[in-house]
């Protein structure tokens, strides 16, 4: 089972050749100049992976161009959710799982094979897209308007307080069909806790997690679904990981942050949210929904790796680190043609030591 791609392959002659001439410099696996670097490529030919439907069409970009590096080789990931990413990870049926939603404190303090580590490797926004047959201008959204939908009050799309919004559109009389997703879903996560966020109603009847009991609404497995699903159904509304709702030309709403302002979904936004929190836990498991400032885009997160801190298997821990550290570096060069936004420079500093934290074999030198 492979990722399907919603982008055309392509890589980027000019970096790849930076990255030979830098393996051939390092006489190894080298990642950067002063860093990680092994006297031999890991014998290790594949390794394998599962989450993140969010992440699924940069991963798609990732691991189709990482066999051709250095020291590069095979990734097999699937796209079946952050739930099960977390789930395989922690019945340890995969080498890495991938989540929207940084596990809780009771799956990390239950870890049955030690020390689970978070590593982000992106971010992006959460995009509240609908098909609306007949409007053409964007549709003001706020946080409010959004929890009184998902609740089950607000039920027609000329609701006052929709029509408040935008007064200058005409809105049908036509009943909401409120999607959301079915799975273990960490785009689930990100859009609950903004929710729980804003809406003490919502934090006392539904709460924030990757799965969530739905007072209304239908359920769609993965950002795939949502998104096929929004674009044949009039009357429709959901949220959807971004680069999905421009791969399938949905219509995005603008929301309102913190400060007032309506922005639509945008890699400046993102960036300006993740700069919104400068402070994090050293263990990187945090959210950046709601961020202050005028440009923060309300409904972004990170999305992680996680991995066992021990990797009993040394060469495959090896690979595993050698990946990794190529995706917050090198990878970061296709996030924004995806609609991803590059890691912030201190997030990057954030990762190296956390990838530095990996340990290989019996000894548990450093991977």
């Amino acid at each position: 089972m492979s990722t399907p791609s919603l982008v055309p392959r392509h890589s980027s002659a000019t970096y790849m050749f930076l990255d030979v001439l830098l393996a051939l410099l390092l006489n190894g696996c080298a990642s950067t100049a002063s860093t990680m670097s092994h006297a031999h490529c890991s014998t290790t030919t594949s390794l394998t992976g599962e989450g993140s439907t969010f992440d699924a069409p940069l991963f798609d970009k990732w691991f189709s161009i990482y066999p051709t590096t250095p020291c590069g080789l095979t990734v097999e990931y699937y796209a079946a959710g952050s739930g099960m990413g977390i789930s395989t990870l922690l019945n340890q049926l995969v080498d890495f799982g991938a989540t929207d939603a940084p596990l809780t404190a009771h799956q990390v303090a239950n870890s049955s094979n030690g020390t689970i580590l978070h590593i982000p490797v992106t971010l992006g926004a959460v995009a509240i897209s609908y098909r609306l047959d007949g409007v053409s201008a964007p549709l003001k959204m706020t946080s409010s308007v959004l929890a009184t939908i998902y609740l089950g009050t607000i039920i027609w799309w000329d609701d006052p307080a929709i029509q408040h919004l935008n007064p200058d559109i005409t809105l049908p009389h036509l009943a909401i069909q409120a999607l959301h997703r079915s799975d273990g879903s960490g785009t689930t996560a990100i859009f609950t806790q903004y929710l729980a966020s804003v809406s003490p109603e919502w934090k006392a009847r539904v709460g924030a997690s990757t799965t969530v009991y739905w007072p209304i609404g239908q359920g769609e497995q993965g950002n795939g679904g949502i998104a096929e699903t929004l674009k044949g159904t009039d009357g429709s509304l959901s949220y959807v990981e971004w680069s999905y709702a421009v791969q399938h030309h949905l219509s995005t709403a603008l929301l309102q942050n913190q400060a007032g302002v309506f922005l639509a979904p945008s890699i400046a936004g993102v960036q300006a949210a993740a700069a919104g929190f400068p402070t994090i836990p050293t263990d990187l498991r945090f959210f950046i929904v709601n961020a202050p400032g005028a440009a923060a885009y309300p409904l972004a997160g990170y999305s992680w790796i996680i991995v066992y801190q021990h990797q009993s298997d040394a060469e495959k821990g090896q690979a595993l680190t050698a990946l990794l550290w190529w995706m917050v570096h090198q990878g970061q060069q296709y996030a924004e043609p995806l609609f991803y936004a590059p890691l912030p420079t201190s997030m990057v500093s954030r990762d190296e030591a956390q990838i530095r934290q990996l340990t290989c074999s019996n000894n548990q030198q450093p991977c």
